[in-house]
């Protein structure tokens, strides 16, 4: 079992408690920087945690708040994991990302994937959370859940345009 499955409602409630803590609740850029590192240093065999942000001018998605190597900046929608997830709008779980046609390589330690979708209640396409870990076959459908109802707590602090 892994360490958000253990964890899950504590790391939601921290993120959550965090940021009221720090009366953050209107500063998006960074939540999605205290997200990213809560993910971060809450994982275990996690080597990339961040966020892809969607620029509907550009129709791009540009990296945002992370931990991790340096990462391919501009993503278009239906490129490698992230931009799929993104275009599907549902999450993307890759037990081996060596074994994904189209995989954006930015850490060659990467074995796994996870991708899921931040769109708002009333369908605003946001980006998404990416996280990759050195581990293959990292996530399961429990922490899928997990950090689905992790995303739904960020969501609630940050500002849609």
């Amino acid at each position: 079992m892994s360490e958000i499955q253990k964890n899950a409602p504590l790391i939601s409630q921290l993120l959550a408690t965090w940021i009221k803590g720090e009366n953050s609740e209107s500063y998006t850029l960074a939540n999605y920087a205290n997200a990213a590192a809560i993910l971060f240093q809450n994982m275990t065999a996690v080597n990339w945690a961040g966020f892809y942000l969607y620029h509907a001018e550009t129709n791009t998605l540009a990296l945002g708040p992370f931990l991790g190597k340096p990462a391919t900046a501009l993503i278009a929608p239906d490129k490698g994991v992230v931009g799929n997830a993104f275009t599907a709008q549902k999450t993307i779980v890759v037990p081996d990302v060596h074994a994904f046609s189209g995989h954006i390589v930015c850490d060659v330690d990467s074995n796994a994937e996870i991708v899921i979708p931040i769109t708002t209640a009333n369908g605003q396409k946001i980006g998404v959370l990416d996280i990759d870990s050195t581990q293959l076959n990292r996530f399961s459908k429990q922490e899928q859940a997990d950090l689905e109802h992790f995303v739904q707590t960020l969501i609630q602090y940050i500002e849609v345009s």
